[in-house]
């Protein structure tokens, strides 16, 4: 075997071991996606403060459809029937109070910090 043919197994050899010894990048496990239950007529939580860029969803237990709009209309959902589900990624801080449109004493309040 020639000299260059040695060094280039030696080099790939020594090459295979660091990034063997490497660590592994780990990943912090996300946190799970806020949401908010829709249930006998009422938001729970009825407030909640998330970060800027967190994706909140909302989550109809009820047998009756709902709604969720946001009161400066910045979201609304459809008509969600039972189990649907509706999400929305806040990307702006600030105070968003939403309601249900077909009972509208269903109201809510999201702080974005």
């Amino acid at each position: 075997m020639s000299q260059i043919s040695l060094h280039a197994c030696a080099v790939m050899i020594v090459a295979s071991f660091a990034h063997a010894a490497a660590p592994a990048a780990t990943q912090a496990p996300s946190a799970p996606e806020p949401t908010i239950s829709i249930h006998d007529f009422s938001f729970a939580p009825l407030s909640l403060t998330v970060p800027v860029g967190a994706t909140v969803s909302w989550k109809n237990l009820d047998p009756e459809p709902h709604t969720v709009r946001s009161v400066d209309d910045q979201f609304r959902s459809g008509a969600l029937d039972q189990n649907d589900s509706f999400s929305f990624k806040f990307v702006k801080a600030g105070t968003y109070k939403y309601v249900c449109s077909i009972h509208p004493q269903m109201v809510g309040t999201i702080t974005v910090k």
